[in-house]
C-alpha cells in the first residue's frame, strides 16, 4: 500500500472518502495539510458557551473576521469511540472517561444539589429510599401533623419495591381513611385483584398513581373501570384526568393543591380563583365542558396549555365557546392541527383576546397569514438525580451527542457499527434546519491501509458566518420527509405528543378491526417424489450437515447442480441465480417464492398484521422505516399511562442478535435507525424463566405446500438458555448473556436436553407442558396461515422448505412469536439424541434428523413429525 507523503497520494487513497464526505474540492489540500501536521486550530476561531441554564452548550464564531462559505476546514477529534455493547463497561473501567463525557454532555453537576427538601421530622426527602416502607409511613404521619392536619391526606410511596403482599400488609385504608392522593409509582405490584381491593377501600381518593407497575401490563380496561366505581370521587388516574375531573384535578394542575396543601383548609366556594396559569397538557381529557372549568371558577386565567388531549367529546364550536368565555386568557397552547381545527387564523378569530398562540405573537401570525404555527421545539435535555452515577447519566444522555459509521474494506463490511462522540468543540454544535456548518466523519489512512486508519470529523462553513454567530449543523443531514424527518427530530426535541398519539391510535384501531378465518386443514395433496426408475433422488447441497447426515438409500448426494432432483441450499435463490446456475423448473428447491414475508422481520410483522391484526402472540411491532410516528405515539401513550416502555430493536434481516438492542430511551430507538433498517418491538419484560434465567424455544416447521397449506411440526425442538440470571436492572441491558439466548456464536453454550428441561420446568412452575405445546402449535399454524392468505403467490409445486420458528413464553406461559428463520441451523438437532415429548417418548436420534425431514418433505412420510 502507498504511504501518504504527497498530496497526490492522499487524493488517490482517500478519493472515495473525500467524495462521500461532501467536502468541496477546494478544501482538499487544506485538509491534507492539517491531517499530516495534526493541526487542531478550532480553538483559535470558536468558543464554547453554556446555555439552557448550563444543561447544554453552543458553539460561537469568535474570530475577528467573518468566515466565508467553503473558506476553511477544521479537524475535530473523537473523544470516545466504541461498540454499543462495550459502552457501559468502558465508562466504568477507562480512567477519566465517565468524567470527561459527563462534563461534555453537561450532566456532571448534581441537579437540585443546592437545596435539599426536608420533611417535618428533619428527614431529607432524598433519603427516603434508604428507609423501609414502615418508616416512611410513620414519617408521613409526623409530616402531616407538622402541617396542621389530623390525618395524612397525601401519601407518596414511590419506587420502594412494594409488591402485592406488602401492599396488603400496609393496610392503608385503616391508617389513612381520609387519603386524597396516593402515589404507588414505580413499585412491583402485579395482582389486579389485590390492587383493586386495597385501592377501592380509600373512598375519598381524588388522585391515584400506579404508573410503572407490572399490574398495568397484566390488566385490561376493566381494572380502571372497577377502581372508578369503587372510588367515585377519583379525578386523576395514572396522571390522566378521569371523566369525573373537576375542581381538585384543575387545582392540582394549577398549583393550588399539592402535598403541603392537599385540600382547602377553610371552606371556599371558589378555590380556583387565584389560578392564572393552567397546564393541562397530555392529561387524556375528552371534554372541557365542565362546571369547574369555567370563567366563574377561574376568572384570572391568562395562560392555558391543552396540548396532547383528544377532546373527542367536544365539537370545534363548543370548544371555541368555552375558551371565548375566559376574557383574561392571553396565551394559549394547542395542537395544530388538532381538536380546535387546522387553522391558527380561525382560532384567533374565535378567541379574540389572545396575544400569543403556541408561543408566537398574534400580530406576527396575522401578518404572515400562517394557518399552522408552533413554537420553536424545545430541546431534549438529559435528566438525572444526584444519586445517579456518572456512567448512568452518560448512557442516558449520549444519544443526544452520538454519531456513527461502519467500517468496510474490499472483502467485507463490519457487522457491528462504531459509535463515537466528537470532542468538546464538535459536540457543542447544535441543530438547525438551516445550518451554517457541515460535519462529516473522515477516516485518515497515513499508511495507505485500513489498519493505519485514524478517525476524525471534519467541519467546514456552508454559509457566510459572522463574528458572534452561533455555529450549527443539521443533525438529520440528507434526511427529508420521505425518510420521516419530522418524526426523527423527536430524538433531539420535544415534539407534539398529540399528533403522534393520534397516529398510533389510528394504527391500533386499524389492527383491532382485522379478523381472519382459519384455513382448512387438508389431508396431503403433494405428491411423493419417488423416481419411476427406482433410482435414488439426487440431492445437491452446500450444507455440510445435509451432506453428512442424509444417509437414506432413497437419496444420494450429487455435486452437479444441473443433475439434481432436489436442491437444498443455504443461499437465497432468485430468478437471476436460477438463470446463472442453470436451475430448471423441473428441480425441487428448499425455498418458496416470496418467503421473505416470513423470514424478514419487518415483512413477517406486516404479514401477520394484515391477516390477524394484533394477535396476543405478537407483541406490538413497528417497522421503523415506515411506522416511526406510530411507534413514537405508542411510546408517548405508554409513558402517559405509566406503562413499561422497554423495547427491543432488531435489524430486518440479520441473525444471531447482531445489532440488536434493548432500551427504554426514545432517543436511542430513533438514533439506532442510523445503523440500518430495523423493527422495534415491545420487549417481553416478564418472560417465563427457567431457574431464574431467560430462555426461548426453537421449533422446526416443514412446509410441503402453501396452497393447500400443508404443515408439519418436527417432534424435535430445543431450548436456548441465557447464561445469567434474568433482571430488568438497567445495567443488565448491556449484558448479552442476560437478555439473549443464542450462545452458539458468542458466550458459553450450555445445552439442556429437552426432556430434562420439560420435566424440570413443569416441576418448577406446576404446569403441564402439553398444554403449552398445544398453544405453540396453534400459534405456528396461524403464522403460516397468515403468509398463505396474504401472499398466495408463495405457492409453488416445486418448493419444499424447512423453517425455524423461535418462540418465547411470557410469565403466564402464553407463547410469543420472536422470528421465523430460513434454512435454520440444526446443529443441535443433529448432534444430540433426545426423546419426543408426549406420546410414547420415542427416541429421536440426532444422526437421523435429516433422514426424517427429507422423508416428510419428499416421500410423504410422517415419522417423527406431526401435521399442523
Amino acid at each position: 500500500m502507498t504511504k501518504i507523503q504527497a498530496y497526490e497520494d492522499f487524493v488517490k487513497v482517500h478519493g472515495i472518502l473525500l467524495a462521500a464526505s461532501g467536502l468541496p474540492r477546494t478544501l482538499h489540500r487544506k485538509l491534507f495539510d492539517k491531517l499530516t501536521s495534526e493541526t487542531f486550530d478550532g480553538g483559535a476561531y470558536f468558543q464554547v458557551d453554556p446555555c439552557q441554564d448550563g444543561r447544554q452548550r453552543r458553539l460561537l464564531l469568535t474570530s475577528a473576521a467573518s468566515m466565508p462559505k467553503d473558506s476553511n476546514v477544521f479537524l475535530i477529534d473523537h473523544a470516545w469511540t466504541f461498540r454499543l455493547s462495550d459502552a457501559y463497561k468502558q465508562l466504568q473501567e477507562v480512567p477519566g472517561l465517565a468524567q470527561r463525557m459527563a462534563a461534555l454532555m453537561c450532566v456532571d453537576i448534581d441537579s437540585n444539589s443546592d437545596v435539599e427538601e426536608i420533611d417535618g421530622d428533619g428527614v431529607s426527602r432524598d433519603n427516603y429510599s434508604k428507609l423501609n416502607v414502615t418508616d416512611i409511613v410513620e414519617n408521613e404521619i409526623g409530616y402531616a401533623k407538622e402541617r396542621g392536619y389530623d390525618t395524612v391526606k397525601w401519601l407518596e410511596l414511590e419506587e420502594l419495591d412494594i409488591d402485592d403482599d406488602m401492599l396488603l400488609s400496609l393496610d392503608l385504608s385503616s391508617k389513612f381513611p381520609d387519603l386524597l392522593a396516593l402515589s404507588l409509582y414505580g413499585n412491583k405490584l402485579e395482582n389486579v385483584e389485590i390492587v383493586v381491593q386495597e385501592v377501592t377501600k380509600l373512598k375519598n381518593l381524588k388522585a391515584l398513581w400506579l404508573n410503572n407497575n407490572p399490574v398495568l401490563e397484566n390488566c385490561d380496561g376493566c381494572m380502571a373501570d372497577t377502581i372508578f366505581k369503587g372510588c367515585p370521587g377519583l379525578e386523576i388516574y395514572n396522571s390522566c384526568f378521569t371523566s369525573n375531573f373537576g375542581e381538585w384535578a384543575l387545582g392540582f394542575c394549577g398549583g393550588v393543591y399539592e402535598k403541603d396543601n392537599p385540600c382547602p383548609i377553610h371552606q371556599d366556594n371558589h378555590p380556583l380563583q387565584s389560578v392564572t396559569s393552567l397546564d393541562l397538557s397530555n392529561r387524556s381529557i375528552h371534554s372541557l365542558i365542565n362546571k369547574s372549568f369555567s370563567p366563574v371558577e377561574m376568572p384570572s386565567l391568562s395562560h392555558l396549555n391543552i396540548r396532547g388531549n383528544p377532546l373527542k367529546q367536544n365539537s370545534v364550536s363548543e370548544l371555541f365557546k368555552v375558551l371565548k368565555g375566559f376574557t383574561s386568557l392571553q396565551t394559549l397552547e394547542v395542537d395544530l392541527p388538532g381538536p380546535l381545527g387546522e387553522s391558527a387564523i380561525e382560532i384567533l378569530e374565535s378567541v379574540p383576546n389572545l396575544s400569543q398562540l403556541n408561543g408566537v405573537n398574534v400580530s406576527k401570525i396575522l401578518e404572515t397569514g400562517n394557518h399552522v404555527i408552533d413554537a420553536v421545539l424545545q430541546p431534549r435535555l438529559p435528566e438525572w438525580t444526584a444519586e445517579e452515577p456518572l456512567a448512568d447519566r452518560v448512557i442516558n444522555a449520549m444519544w443526544l451527542y452520538l454519531m456513527t459509521y461502519r467500517l468496510a474494506d474490499e472483502e467485507k463490511i463490519d457487522e457491528t457499527s462504531v459509535w463515537y462522540v466528537m470532542d468538546e468543540l464538535g459536540s457543542a454544535l447544535r441543530h438547525s434546519d438551516e445550518p451554517n456548518f457541515r460535519v462529516a466523519p473522515f477516516l485518515f489512512m497515513p499508511e495507505g491501509n485500513l489498519e493505519s486508519s485514524v478517525s476524525y470529523s471534519i467541519l467546514w462553513p456552508i454559509q457566510n458566518v459572522q463574528n458572534g454567530d452561533e455555529c450549527t449543523r443539521d443533525f438529520l443531514f440528507g434526511i427529508g420527509e420521505d425518510k420521516q424527518r419530522s418524526a426523527r427530530l423527536t430524538a433531539y426535541f420535544h415534539t407534539p405528543q398529540y399528533y403522534f398519539i393520534q397516529e398510533y391510535e389510528k394504527f391500533h384501531q386499524k389492527l383491532q378491526s382485522k379478523s381472519s378465518t382459519p384455513l382448512p386443514v387438508n389431508s396431503s395433496s403433494s405428491r411423493t417424489l419417488r423416481r419411476t426408475d427406482g433410482c435414488a433422488l439426487r440431492v445437491y447441497t452446500d450444507l455440510p450437515q445435509v451432506e453428512g447426515f442424509l444417509t437414506r438409500p432413497e437419496f444420494i448426494i450429487t455435486t452437479e447442480l444441473k443433475d439434481a432432483d432436489i436442491i437444498w441450499t443455504g443461499m437465497q435463490v432468485d430468478d437471476d441465480v436460477k438463470r446463472a446456475a442453470g436451475i430448471t423448473d423441473q428441480q425441487y428447491i428448499n425455498q418458496f417464492p416470496f418467503e421473505a414475508c416470513l423470514v424478514m422481520k419487518h415483512h413477517l410483522a406486516e404479514t401477520i398484521q394484515k391477516a390477524h391484526g394484533s394477535p396476543d402472540w405478537l407483541h406490538p411491532t413497528y417497522n421503523l422505516e415506515s411506522h416511526l410516528s406510530q411507534l413514537i405515539g405508542d411510546y408517548y401513550a405508554r409513558k402517559r399511562d405509566g406503562m413499561n416502555n422497554l423495547w427491543i430493536l432488531k435489524p430486518w434481516n440479520m441473525a444471531r442478535t447482531i445489532d440488536t438492542t434493548v432500551t427504554d430511551n426514545v432517543s436511542a430507538i430513533i438514533r439506532l435507525m442510523e445503523t440500518g433498517p430495523k423493527i422495534c418491538q415491545k420487549y417481553i419484560e416478564h418472560p417465563a424463566l427457567f431457574e431464574g434465567k431467560k430462555f426461548d424455544l426453537r421449533y422446526i416447521v416443514l412446509v410441503r405446500s402453501v396452497k393447500p397449506l400443508e404443515l408439519f411440526l418436527a417432534d424435535v425442538f430445543w431450548v436456548r438458555l441465557a447464561n445469567n440470571q434474568y433482571t430488568l436492572d438497567k445495567h443488565s441491558l448491556f449484558e448479552y448473556e442476560t437478555h439473549f439466548t443464542v450462545m452458539n456464536y458468542r458466550g458459553i453454550l450450555n445445552h439442556k436436553n429437552t426432556p430434562e428441561f420439560v420435566k424440570e420446568f413443569e416441576q418448577e412452575h406446576q404446569v403441564k407442558w402439553l398444554d403449552i405445546h398445544e398453544r405453540v402449535r396453534n400459534m405456528i399454524r396461524s403464522v403460516f396461515e397468515a403468509a398463505a392468505t396474504v401472499h398466495p403467490e408463495m405457492h409453488s409445486p416445486m418448493s419444499r422448505a424447512m423453517y425455524g420458528v423461535d418462540v418465547m413464553l411470557d410469565s403466564s406461559f402464553q407463547p410469543k412469536l420472536l422470528e421465523v428463520t430460513y434454512c435454520p441451523d440444526c446443529t443441535r438437532a443433529c448432534k444430540y439424541d433426545t426423546q419426543a415429548i408426549g406420546g410414547g417418548g420415542e427416541l429421536l436420534k440426532g444422526s437421523d434428523f435429516y433422514n426424517y425431514v427429507f422423508g416428510c418433505l419428499f416421500l410423504d412420510e410422517t415419522r417423527h413429525v406431526c401435521p399442523l
